[in-house]
């Protein structure tokens, strides 16, 4: 385990990132570096990113073991921006591993260090019951989270998500340029399938911690965009 910080200091409000390497994540770690309400961010990594900052600490882990790092699990919010694709993850198997039980160990064990905020990013149409694996994993995440009854749990549900990826992906450029002819036809209750830029969904994340809001909250996309 090895962790990068320059210095230890008393820190009044601290955040945990899981996934911050991603489109979301990757915004969000920005925002959270660059506003004062954070004094420290935690980003949990596979591997050590390049990005460095005075209020920034890396830990190193492997996630099949997150038991082992429990005691780093403490702050004011969580954000899980984990996720992965079948291009990536072929196996089922393997793909919710990463996509529901990740998130919620990591649930469980930051409810049992006092963390009182989870942010989790979900997706569009996110239903335990649906025959679609990736909703239907999204789903059971969702459920399964709320059941560890954090003082309050934030999901984020965006549809298609746009943005500068490090990889290129043929598949979502093309939607990319269809959203932004089908995105102006979507009215009232479809607006919330417009696509969604993921600085827009890191920047409702942010806002939504700083509050002192308790319960469930789910943000489908158009009410991300307004809170962003």
């Amino acid at each position: 385990m090895r962790t990068f910080a320059k210095k230890k200091r008393t820190m009044a409000n601290k955040a945990i990132i899981a996934g911050s390497s991603g489109l979301i994540g990757s915004k969000l770690l920005n925002i959270l570096l660059q506003q004062p309400f954070y004094d420290e961010v935690l980003i949990l990594v596979r591997k050590e990113l390049s990005t460095r900052h005075p209020k920034l600490t890396q830990l190193v882990v492997d996630f099949t073991r997150l038991e082992a790092y429990a005691d780093q699990l403490t702050g004011h919010a969580l954000f899980c921006c984990l996720g992965t694709t079948k291009s990536k993850t072929p196996d089922l198997a393997v793909y919710r591993v990463i996509d529901h039980d990740y998130p919620l160990r990591l649930g469980l064990l930051a409810h049992k260090n006092g963390i009182k905020q989870y942010h989790l990013v979900s997706s569009i149409g996110a239903n335990a019951a649906s025959s679609a694996f990736y909703l239907k994993t999204k789903g059971e995440t969702e459920a399964d989270l709320q059941q560890v009854d954090f003082p309050a749990l934030h999901i984020y549900r965006p549809s298609f998500l746009t943005g500068d990826r490090q990889e290129k992906r043929i598949t979502e450029k093309l939607i990319t340029g269809l959203s932004k002819i089908i995105d102006p036809l979507l009215f009232g209750g479809l607006k919330k399938y417009r696509s969604i830029p993921a600085a827009a969904v890191a920047a409702a994340m942010y806002k939504q911690s700083i509050k002192n809001d308790t319960g469930l909250f789910i943000y489908e996309s158009d009410k991300i965009k307004q809170l962003s």
